[in-house]
């Protein structure tokens, strides 16, 4: 019962030095009166990674459009191992292409693209096509993910 005060003064100081931080490892090794004191020793590649540079959300619009399905199966192991196998296909073809294997139950669905117009998804479904590897693509109206 003596250690909660000491534990959640140690929380507290920990909780106000994060505050208006961008780098955790910096936070921590503040200096403030009543509180202990915490020295990290670290390669500093480690502290390049941890920060304000890698927490950034992207923002992002859904809106209705268009994508090329590439791959429809089952509910099977194997069909979820097939619509990965064409995921890693499709980036090899077109390595810009934005590729998504989602379950939607009852099916593994392996769609590419974010498009905005049918005309766009008919263009890249031709380009597709012409590989010979996906010969079997179509083109879906669902919601598509634009980077802001």
């Amino acid at each position: 019962m003596k250690l909660y005060p000491v534990l959640l003064l140690f929380l507290f100081c920990l909780v106000t030095g994060v505050k208006g931080q961008n780098n955790i490892i910096k936070s921590l090794e503040r200096q403030e009166p009543g509180c202990g004191t915490v020295t990290i020793h670290q390669d500093q590649r480690l502290e390049s990674l941890i920060g304000s540079q890698h927490t950034k959300e992207t923002k992002v619009l859904k809106e209705s459009g268009y994508r090329i399905l590439v791959f429809s199966g089952g509910d099977s192991r194997e069909a979820r191992n097939a619509a990965y196998e064409i995921e890693g296909k499709v980036k090899s073809y077109f390595p810009q292409l934005p590729v998504y294997t989602i379950f939607i139950s009852p099916r593994w669905l392996c769609q590419a693209g974010d498009y905005k117009t049918i005309e766009e998804a008919y263009a890249m479904m031709k380009k597709m096509k012409q590989t010979g590897a996906f010969s079997e693509a179509s083109i879906v109206r669902t919601q598509i993910i634009i980077p802001l």
